[in-house]
C-alpha cells in the first residue's frame, strides 16, 4: 500500500493536520489510520462545551467540534482506516495491523505523529492499599459515564486538580453522585481557572490544595481514602491523616504523551514533556516525520492542538512537495526563569510560514510578572500578566523580521520586572 502522507491517529490533531495538508496540494494522497471504532479520538467523550472559541468563534461540545472536521474530511475525500493499530513507524514507512488486511506496511513521503496522550494510573502513582474495585482514572469514568452509560459510583473523592478531573467532578454531580472532596498534591490546581469556577466553585466541591491519598481502604469494593496534608516537600505530614468514606476514587494525576512509537524510530524526546523535539514546522529529529497535538505537549485548549496540527500538515505536504534545504541558519531556542519547555525547541527562519508562536508553560504560579523574549541578548518582548500557571498553556508571537537576522538563541522566561 502506497500513501504521500500517512495521519497516525484520528482525534483532533490528526484530522486537523490531515484537512490541512490536503489543502495545501490536492493532489496528494493522504491516509489516517485510526485505532479506535471512530474519527475524533477524546473529543467523543467530551460533552461539555467550551471548545471552539478560537477556531470557530463559537462554543461547541467535543463531538460537534470533530464533527466540523469530519466534514470537511469527507469534502476532500481523504482516506481512513479504523480499527487500525500502527505497530511500527520509519521514515518512510508504516506497519500496522487490522481484522480485513492482516499486518501490512504502508509506503509514504512524509508521517504525521498524531497519537495523543494516556492518564497516569493507579500503579505510577504508588498509593497504599489494596486492588479493589472503585478506583478508575478520570477519563475512563469519563468514557463510561458519557458513552458506555454507565455510574462508576455514588460517593466520590478526585485526586488531582487536572482539567478532567474537575469536569468530571461536575459531570458526577450531575448525574447524582456525591463528590466529597477534590484532592491536589499541588499547592496550585493542574486545571484552568474557568473548570475551578464552573465545575467546583459552581458546586460547592471543596479543592484540598496540598493534599493527596495516602491510603485506599476496602477489599471488594472502596470503603474510604485516606487523604492527609503535604509539605513543602511535597511528603505527608504526620498527624494531618483524615479517612473520608466513598465508593469511588478518581485518578486525574496527569497525561503522559503516546510515544512509544515515536522513540522505535529513534525520534529525539524532551524529557520535560515526554513529547518529540520538534523545529518550527513541527517536524522531529527524524526527517519527514513530523509530530503534533498531544503526542507533543499536553494541551489544555483543543483550538491550540489544531492549530498546531494545522501547521504540521502543511509542513508535511511541503516536505513531499519539495525537498527542504536544511543548510540555513538555526536559532535554538531556550526556556529561562520559570519556563518549564517551550515547543517548538528551535526555529530555522528562512522556512518560516510567517511569524513565529512560541507555546510554553511555567513551572510554578506568578503573579504580577513578566514574560520576556530575549534574542541575540535583545529583549524584544517584556508583556505583563496578572497571574501565569503551570495549568494554563501560555504562548508569544514573535514576527518573521525580528528573528530574520538573527545567529545566535531565543530566550523565553518569567522576570518580576
Amino acid at each position: 500500500m502506497k500513501a504521500d502522507i500517512v495521519i497516525v491517529g484520528g482525534g483532533p490533531a490528526g484530522l486537523a493536520a490531515a484537512i490541512a495538508a490536503a489543502e495545501a496540494d490536492s493532489s496528494l494522497d493522504v491516509l489516517i489510520l485510526e485505532r479506535d471504532r471512530e474519527l475524533g479520538g477524546i473529543l467523543n467523550q467530551c460533552i461539555h462545551n467550551g471548545f471552539g472559541l478560537h477556531t470557530f468563534k463559537e462554543e461547541l461540545t467535543g463531538p460537534e467540534y470533530a464533527a466540523r472536521f469530519e466534514s470537511r474530511l469527507s469534502e476532500l475525500n481523504i482516506r481512513y482506516m479504523l480499527d487500525t493499530m500502527v505497530l511500527n513507524v520509519s521514515s518512510d514507512l508504516v506497519t500496522a495491523v487490522n481484522s480485513t488486511e492482516g499486518v501490512f506496511d504502508v509506503e509514504c513521503g512524509a508521517i504525521v505523529l498524531c497519537m495523543g496522550c494516556r492518564e497516569r494510573p493507579r500503579g505510577a502513582l504508588n498509593i497504599p492499599g489494596l486492588r479493589p474495585a472503585g478506583v478508575f482514572t478520570a477519563g475512563t469514568a469519563q468514557r463510561l459515564v458519557n458513552i458506555e452509560g454507565y455510574m462508576p459510583g455514588k460517593e466520590v473523592v478526585i485526586l488531582g486538580s487536572g482539567d478532567i478531573g474537575l469536569i468530571m467532578a461536575r459531570r458526577m454531580t450531575l448525574e447524582g453522585a456525591k463528590v466529597k472532596a477534590v484532592c491536589e498534591l499541588m499547592p496550585y490546581s493542574g486545571g484552568l481557572k474557568r473548570n475551578i469556577v464552573q465545575c467546583l466553585d459552581d458546586f460547592g466541591i471543596p479543592l484540598l490544595l496540598s493534599h493527596t491519598v495516602v491510603d485506599i481502604k476496602g477489599k471488594e469494593r472502596v470503603t474510604s481514602v485516606v487523604i492527609a496534608e503535604v509539605g513543602p516537600d511535597l511528603k505527608p505530614i504526620p498527624g494531618s491523616e483524615e479517612e473520608i468514606s466513598c465508593d469511588t476514587l478518581l485518578l486525574s494525576c496527569g497525561l503522559i504523551p503516546e510515544n512509544e512509537l515515536s522513540r522505535a524510530c529513534d525520534v529525539k524526546i524532551n524529557p520535560a514533556t515526554n513529547g518529540p523535539v520538534v523545529n518550527e514546522s513541527f517536524e522531529t529529529s527524524v526527517p519527514g516525520v513530523f509530530a503534533c497535538g498531544n503526542v507533543l505537549h499536553v494541551h489544555d485548549l483543543v483550538d491550540y492542538v489544531s492549530e498546531e496540527s494545522a501547521r504540521a500538515g502543511r509542513s508535511a505536504a511541503r516536505f513531499v512537495r519539495s525537498s527542504v534545504d536544511p543548510s540555513g541558519a538555526v536559532i535554538q531556542i531556550r526556556n529561562g526563569n520559570g519556563v518549564r519547555y517551550t515547543v517548538p525547541s528551535f526555529v530555522r527562519p528562512d522556512l518560516l510560514e510567517d511569524n513565529l508562536t512560541i507555546r510554553f508553560r511555567s513551572g510554578n504560579v506568578y503573579k504580577d510578572s513578566y514574560i520576556d523574549v530575549v534574542v541575540d541578548g535583545n529583549r524584544i518582548l517584556h508583556r505583563k500578566k496578572q497571574i501565569i500557571t503551570p495549568g494554563e498553556m501560555e504562548q508569544v508571537i514573535l514576527k518573521k523580521t525580528d528573528l530574520s537576522a538573527s545567529t545566535g538563541e531565543i530566550l523565553v522566561e518569567i522576570t518580576e520586572n
